[in-house]
């Protein structure tokens, strides 16, 4: 069987989705499910120390390259995600995605489309594309 698609995923989604179809009910969901990312990230370093945080200043100067600033700028991450981390970050994000989808199909937006514009915009405008 082939990998899915994000048009496979997301007819699955519309699908499945009954509870929770008024838009109103999506927004807040997806919004829950991503403060679940965020929890079971924070658990990881908190509970588990499979990663560790050490924030500080970046380097960043604006003379620099940017070749220079992808070896230098840091994600303050050290460490893995052990197995059981991985496994519970994933699950949660991949709840995450479900309510995402539930929320372009209510809004009749295909998911495929955004990704290919997104990555065009990325594609041409590089680094650019985020400041």
């Amino acid at each position: 069987m082939s990998a899915p698609t994000l048009g496979d995923f997301q007819r699955q989604v519309s699908e499945l989705l009954l509870r929770h179809r008024s838009v109103l009910d999506i927004l807040s969901k997806w919004d829950q499910a991503g403060a679940s990312v965020h929890r079971t990230v924070v658990k990881a370093i908190t509970e588990c120390g499979c990663i560790e945080v050490h924030g500080r200043k970046q380097p960043y100067d604006q003379n620099m390259t940017l070749e220079d600033a992808r070896k230098l700028l840091q994600s303050h991450l050290s460490g893995r995600l052990c197995e059981q981390c991985a496994e519970i970050v994933s699950e949660e994000m991949g709840k995450s995605l479900f309510y995402l989808s539930a929320l372009c199909n209510a809004l009749q937006v295909d998911m495929q489309k955004v990704l290919e514009t997104e990555f065009r915009k990325c594609r041409t405008l590089g680094v650019f594309k985020m400041a």
